[in-house]
């Protein structure tokens, strides 16, 4: 299970919340769901990259939850 240090946070409007899902499971589903398309379409970028970036850069923490936002509709449509 992810620890709470271990997730992203995103502040905006002074609320706070999550990136992505809550356990390292369901990262590495969401991941997979959106890798491969991310890494395709900024071919000088990872997603490794962007999720390193993601924890002091607000754009980067954006760009992340929208790919965790496509990757959470697949999988719902996936079930």
């Amino acid at each position: 299970m992810k620890h709470a240090r271990d997730a992203l946070y995103m502040a905006s409007n002074g609320i706070v919340q999550p990136i992505g899902p809550g356990t390292d499971e369901e990262w590495a589903i969401f991941e997979s769901l959106v890798r491969d398309e991310y890494n395709r379409l900024h071919p000088d970028d990872t997603f490794e990259d962007l999720k390193r970036r993601a924890r002091f850069s607000k754009e980067d923490q954006g760009l992340l939850r929208d790919w965790m936002a496509i990757a959470a509709h697949r999988a719902a449509a996936a079930v």
